[in-house]
């Protein structure tokens, strides 16, 4: 790995580290970078890329068109979770804000995010309100205005449910304790990044941010949603919705993180979990989908392949992180609601 900055040590300090992770996405760079720089100008703030093995010319044209852009370059790809480890051990800061490189920043967007963690706490990642770009009055897929999960573990956002984004107007504006923040722009405490040892390597991408959370929320710490500080998402920026990789990854990483986190009592709910994924096979299935059919049978063998260690792992927990219920994991099942009983919008639950 080498280091550019404008100081010699690899252990430059700041006390708002924004952190891009970048995997050959020059044209993102070139389109959302000069936002990022625009509005992140302050002497308590400093913007990274991350660089996780590009070949596409990224590097280059960061050090000619962004000298003062602190840079890191790692030899390879170390996926979502991996890239963000190895920046933030090298990178001391207070508040890290790991951003995506298709998000497009708004004027005042960090001091809002600062603001809600320096006065409680007991704060540990708070996330904007994500809006797409395309669609400037609507909720982004990749957050909206705060995510949450129902009992089976399906993420879902105010905002978004599955694949219907709702419109903005306002109804979702006040501040509030969520479940999880997207890993698409969320701050998160640098003394709460660390001790929990950040994200799981083995999870390389999706879910990463949900697991990380749970984790936080059981050791009793608070995730937030902050709507006053608002930022614009492309999506897809690395792998299209429905890849069969991300398929795979989600079904996988979101099987791995109910084991890791779920109270003992609960736990059989993995396998009621597992019983529903076998749905999303069908479904792929009737609609000609046999890559991403296929894709959720792998996840399931590489989940039981991985279990034996996950198992080991929650067994040397603490017992004050386990057998944690939330207020922030929907009692229901979302597939239910979603499918059976109609309900379309976040407004609609009882949550």
């Amino acid at each position: 790995m080498s280091f550019t900055n404008d100081s010699d040590s690899n252990t430059a300090s700041t006390k708002v580290a924004v952190v891009i992770l970048n995997w050959n996405g020059i044209d993102l760079l070139k389109r959302f970078l000069p936002s990022v720089t625009a509005h992140s100008v302050a002497d308590h703030i400093s913007v990274w890329i991350a660089d996780n093995g590009s070949t596409d010319g990224s590097v280059k044209f960061l050090k000619d068109h962004f000298p003062e852009v602190g840079l890191l370059e790692f030899d390879r790809n170390y996926g979502f979770a991996g890239g963000y480890n190895k920046a933030f051990a090298e990178i001391n800061a207070g508040y890290y804000i790991l951003l995506n490189s298709d998000v497009e920043v708004t004027r005042g967007w960090t001091e809002h995010l600062l603001g809600m963690m320096e006065s409680d706490d007991s704060v540990a990642a708070c996330m904007p309100k994500i809006k797409e770009t395309g669609r400037r009055d609507y909720f982004e897929y990749a957050g909206a205005a705060g995510g949450y999960i129902d009992f089976l573990g399906y993420p879902f956002c105010r905002g978004r449910i599955f694949d219907i984004p709702e419109t903005d107007h306002g109804q979702y504006d006040d501040s509030r304790e969520i479940f999880w923040v997207s890993g698409a722009c969320m701050m998160v405490r640098g003394v709460d990044w660390h001790g929990e040892g950040g994200f799981d390597e083995r999870f390389f991408a999706h879910m990463e941010e949900i697991d990380l959370c749970w984790r936080l929320k059981n050791r009793g710490k608070k995730i937030m949603v902050c709507p006053s500080s608002v930022v614009y998402h492309l999506g897809g920026g690395s792998l299209p919705r429905y890849h069969p990789r991300k398929t795979f990854l989600n079904y996988r990483n979101n099987l791995l993180m109910m084991i890791r986190n779920l109270p003992a009592g609960r736990l059989y709910l993995v396998f009621v979990r597992m019983l529903f994924d076998w749905l999303s096979v069908m479904k792929f299935t009737a609609s000609f989908s046999f890559v991403n059919a296929f894709a959720v049978i792998r996840a399931h063998f590489a989940f039981f392949r991985l279990l034996p260690a996950f198992i080991r792992e929650r067994l040397d927990l603490p017992p004050k992180s386990k057998g944690i219920k939330h207020k922030e994991i929907y009692p229901r099942s979302i597939v239910i609601d979603f499918f059976v009983r109609r309900k379309k919008f976040f407004s609609e639950l009882d949550i």
